[in-house]
């Protein structure tokens, strides 16, 4: 037998290292009742992206999948019963029981841990992230996780309250990003804010009312970028502990976009100042 058959393919050892970590669990966390509300601390992602994101995610413990034959080939999953967790082939119907029939589950689901939310020392050395000021939506806030990976940010920083907890609407609106950011959830806002200055991160809070652009607001080479919820904007603690306030620029008829689109106008901004590419 070569080594390289004896060893097996990538995925087959990436699945082989899940079922280990599987067996060390302490078992199945899922009720016997396939239609009952997951545990609590089990959450019940769906969407292709959502769920290839999970399962090559080392940290993600899954405890069981519902798929369908076409998104079972789709997602290259040809031997289910090689998966570290129970898998069952189903019918969409099968998975519109849990999900509600306004979900876009693509025919795959899953039911996993929830990841833990991280301490704002695990930012390390990152030069970009974002800090959310009770932004509620879940939609918002995972199409603002989909674009802060996408531009590079290292972390996404809300608050234990008035923030919407990982939930199946969160992750497919984040398209599998929800596994490749650090999510640091703190108590006082103003009180990370200062702890981000201690660490030497410049921070702009983004207001339509600003006066200058954000262009002219960067400096440094860490920048946390702070937006506040659609409607009521920043708090005024957040407006007088950030560094710097700022504006999009948009010199245009509508003068104010939905909070993940500014959000991923901010973030584009910062990418290129921090490359070079921009003027401050």
């Amino acid at each position: 037998m070569s080594k390289a058959r004896k060893n097996g393919t990538p995925q087959d050892r990436h699945y082989a290292r899940l079922r280990r970590a599987h067996r060390r669990g302490t078992g199945s966390a899922r009720s016997t009742d396939p239609g009952a509300p997951p545990p609590e601390g089990v959450v019940r992602l769906y969407g292709l992206h959502t769920v290839r994101a999970a399962l090559d995610n080392p940290a993600r413990r899954i405890h069981r999948m519902l798929v369908t034959r076409n998104a079972a080939g789709r997602l290259e999953l040809d031997d289910l019963a090689a998966l570290p967790f129970p898998a069952e082939l189903v019918e969409p119907r099968a998975i519109d029981m849990l999900t509600g029939s306004d979900a876009v589950h693509q025919g795959v689901l899953i039911e996993a841990d929830a990841l833990a939310a991280k301490p704002l020392s695990a930012l390390g050395e990152a030069a970009l992230v974002l800090v959310l000021d009770q932004v509620t939506d879940p939609h918002n806030v995972g199409a603002i996780m989909r674009s802060a990976v996408a531009f590079g940010a290292e972390a996404l920083v809300t608050t234990a309250r008035h923030s919407p907890a990982e939930s199946g609407v969160l992750a497919k609106a984040a398209s599998g990003a929800l596994e490749h950011i650090n999510h640091i959830v703190v108590r006082n806002l103003a009180d990370a804010l200062s702890d981000l200055h201690a660490a030497g991160f410049h921070t702009v809070g983004l207001d339509s009312e600003a006066g200058q652009p954000l262009e002219r607001a960067l400096e440094g080479r860490r920048l946390a970028l702070v937006l506040g919820a659609e409607g009521k904007g920043l708090r005024q603690k957040t407006r007088q502990t950030v560094r710097m306030l700022a504006q999009l620029d948009m010199p245009g008829a509508i003068r104010s976009l939905n909070v993940s689109n500014a959000a991923a106008v901010a973030l584009y901004v910062a990418r290129r100042f921090l490359d070079g590419s921009g003027q401050p």
